[in-house]
This record gives structure tokens, sequence and C-alpha cells, in this order.
């Protein structure tokens, strides 16, 4: 995995759990500035750093050793950029909120599992171009899925 992949899955996780690159920073016994370059691609992180890092993201660190021609996996690039930016909007939370709400699930949980699942949807947008305008229809269709009776 690339450092910018794992730093985009590293913020979408703080984002899908409303917390602050201070408060995370504080649980993994980490720097802010040191978090922050992570994110946005930069640094050499340790497994030792990594792990109290995702820890404090209530995750868990896994390594898997792989044979040198394997593909990676559909999710390793974490969100687009675009999606991240759309995650902090005022109704992508609401509606997280509601699905919390109708699901019985954590809203951390659930905002997680909406990323998770409107990228792997995102990658369908010719030139992974999708717009706030194909999340909100994307989200929608999701609302409506989750919400069926």
């Amino acid at each position: 995995m690339e450092i910018e992949d794992l730093g985009r899955q590293l913020r979408a996780r703080r984002l899908a759990h409303d917390a602050t690159l201070a408060a995370v920073a504080e649980r993994a016994g980490l720097s802010v500035p040191y978090i922050a370059n992570l994110e946005n691609g930069r640094g050499n992180p340790t497994l030792a750093a990594l792990d109290r890092l995702v820890a404090a993201l209530g995750a868990r660190l896994v390594v898997v050793l792989a044979e040198p021609d394997a593909a990676p996996g559909d999710d390793a690039a974490g969100p687009p950029a675009s999606l991240t930016r759309f995650a902090q909007s005022t109704r992508f939370r609401a509606t997280a909120r509601r699905l919390a709400e109708h699901t019985g699930r954590a809203e951390p949980a659930v905002r997680e599992l909406l990323i998770e699942a409107m990228t792997r949807l995102g990658t369908l947008a010719p030139d992974g171009g999708a717009t706030d305008r194909d999340w909100q229809r994307v989200l929608d269709a999701a609302t409506l899925v989750a919400t069926a009776d």
C-alpha cells in the first residue's frame, strides 16, 4: 500500500468517527503534525506507530504479506478526495445519524460503512470524477436500501 492510500484511509476513518486530529493524537500518543503528515500522504511510519494510531481510531492493524504479482484489494486506495469532503457535509452527517437510529448501530460505524460502500460505487464514475451531486445520489440510494422494509 502506498503512503497516500494509507493517508486517505486514516483520514476517512478519523472523519467517520468524527474525531479531531488532536483527539486522535492524544489517544495514540503521537503528535498532531505527525498524524497530519500521514493523512496527507507524507512520512514513513513505523508499524508500532501505525498500530497505536489505528487503535486510537477504533481499528486494528493487519499486515498481510502477498505475492509480488498479487493485485491490491479494491478498497486499498481509500475514498477519493471528493467523497472525503462530502462526508464532512451536514447532509451526510444527518443521513448517517438517521440511519444509525433506524438500524440501531453506532453512528461512527454507520458513517464508516457508508464511506466504504460509497468508495466502491465511486469507482464506477468515469475517471473517478464523482461530484457532490453524484455522492448525494449514492447516499440517497443507500438510504433507500437501508430503510426498505
